[in-house]
């Protein structure tokens, strides 16, 4: 048992207000009386807890006449720490710098208590790490506004950059949800723009405020269907599925992959059938040539020919 285990456990036995002996704690704990001892001399010498020996009952207890004692606030074992300090790291690195000035205070007290813990700092940041790929840069004052509007539900006004015709227009968002999907942050909520709901990518707003309009609720089950019933980003339902075939050994990668929750996978004679739900198969479609030769477009017709059309196009780029 770890010493501020060990403490939490003497200070429930204290706090009932009567005596307690020496055997009681030993027992309670299944530690040494040498261990117990210090652990009663740190609570009182380092935390200022009014531990006395009251000779009459052959115990300890805090002093009846001192103020009520209770533990400083954020009082974790070494473990917990370390588990602190690795999911600040694994959140940080998810997008460096935006959640920084709001756990940078968290942070430095959690480095503080397990320091004083006599554990290495360190050993978390060295030793545990998360590399991105293909991770886009998004503004920290947009993120952290954006993420006080869907939690506080204030329509937004931005200006939203369109890759596909390099320009920015206006767009008035009622903000309903945050999603972090393949290393990009997204907002999920009504367009006015497009009377619909829709995805916006955080790293392509380009200006943010709050709009002067009351803020439209909505459905958590129609957002559910929306970023949830298809493949992808793309939202909304699925309107068809794609039926893949993979050759064996590819299938030992893709039959223990999730493309999506409703993925239907089959083992068949000569490899692995995937059938995946999707409304939009452009990112499919990406998913799909990563895999190369090693799998085939079995149906719809649709999907098996636009994947067939690149592939054709990449034979050509490359003579």
């Amino acid at each position: 048992m770890e010493r501020m285990d060990r403490i939490i456990g003497l200070h429930h036995l204290l706090r009932r207000g009567k005596p307690v002996r020496m055997a009681q704690m030993i027992e309670a704990l299944t530690v040494s009386r040498a261990t117990v001892v210090r652990d009663l001399e740190y609570m009182r010498d380092r935390m200022g807890a009014p531990i006395y020996f009251d000779r009459a009952a052959n115990g300890h207890r805090y002093d009846p006449q001192a103020p009520a004692f209770e533990l400083p606030g954020l009082w974790f074992n070494a473990s917990e720490l370390y588990a602190l300090l690795a999911s600040e790291q694994l959140l940080e690195t998810v997008q460096p710098g935006v959640l920084a000035p709001h756990i940078g205070p968290l942070k430095a007290r959690i480095r503080s208590l397990l320091e004083k813990s006599g554990q290495q700092v360190d050993t978390v940041t060295s030793r545990i790490q998360l590399l991105g790929s293909a991770r886009r840069r998004t503004e920290s004052a947009h993120f952290g506004y954006v993420a006080q509007a869907v939690l506080n539900g204030w329509p937004l006004d931005i200006g939203y950059h369109s890759r596909s015709r390099d320009e920015i227009t206006p767009r008035r968002v009622h903000p309903y949800r945050l999603i972090h999907y393949r290393e990009n942050w997204y907002l999920v909520g009504y367009c006015e723009h497009a009377r619909a709901l829709r995805f916006f990518s955080l790293d392509r707003i380009r200006r943010c405020t709050s709009a002067e309009t009351p803020f439209m609720p909505s459905c958590e089950h129609t957002l559910d269907r929306y970023v949830g019933a298809s493949f992808g980003i793309f939202g909304g339902e699925a309107r068809a599925w794609a039926v893949l075939h993979f050759t064996p050994q590819a299938a030992r990668w893709a039959a223990e992959e999730e493309w999506h929750p409703e993925q239907k996978g089959e083992w068949k004679e000569g490899g692995y059938e995937l059938q995946v739900p999707y409304a939009d198969g452009q990112e499919l479609i990406m998913d799909i040539l990563k895999y190369g030769p090693d799998v085939e477009v079995v149906g719809p017709e649709e999907l098996r020919e636009q994947v067939a059309a690149r592939v054709r196009e990449a034979a050509v780029r490359y003579g």
